[in-house]
């Protein structure tokens, strides 16, 4: 049986895993994005999850962006923390997930694969490149996955658990 063209919906596995989707076509243009998975404990020991706003759309994601050169994706991350959310930390060079997304562009909307990247936020600061045009929010896993548009994001974050 074959599938259609314009399946938007993530299929899920035999076990239980979600999987990436792409409209047919689309595999020649889909691009790749770093995102930081920004974490810390409370004074309760509770891990906290930080979202930022999306400058077009004011959606709540994680921070991210396009690779740069000379620099390996957790690099490119962490960057992209700092500059989205002023955030600083200790980054991870180990991907804990992956989802699909689309980047809204002025002509079209271009498909991207985003790796996740956590990071252990050891600094926060209130003055960073894009302050003037996100938010910046800190809540639980659950509430986090929540807000995020994206099912495999929010799986991901709801299912996140640092080292101890």
């Amino acid at each position: 049986m074959k599938r259609p063209a314009t399946l938007k919906r993530l299929a899920r596995t035999k076990r239980g895993g979600l999987s990436l989707r792409l409209r047919k076509g689309e595999k020649r243009e889909v691009r790749a994005q770093f995102a930081a998975l920004c974490w810390k404990r409370n004074d309760a020991g509770k891990i906290k999850v930080c979202l930022v706003t999306s400058r077009m759309t004011q959606r709540w994601i994680l921070p991210k962006g396009w690779p740069m050169a000379d620099k390996t994706p957790s690099q490119a991350a962490a960057i992209e923390a700092w500059e989205e959310a002023g955030l600083v930390g200790i980054v991870s060079e180990h991907c804990v997930g992956v989802y699909s997304d689309r980047k809204v562009l002025p002509t079209r909307r271009l498909p991207v694969v985003v790796m996740i990247y956590p990071l252990e936020v050891t600094e926060e600061h209130d003055i960073f490149p894009e302050h003037a045009q996100r938010d910046r929010i800190w809540m639980s896993r659950k509430k986090a996955a929540k807000r995020v548009p994206d099912p495999l994001l929010a799986k991901i974050i709801r299912e996140f658990d640092p080292p101890t």
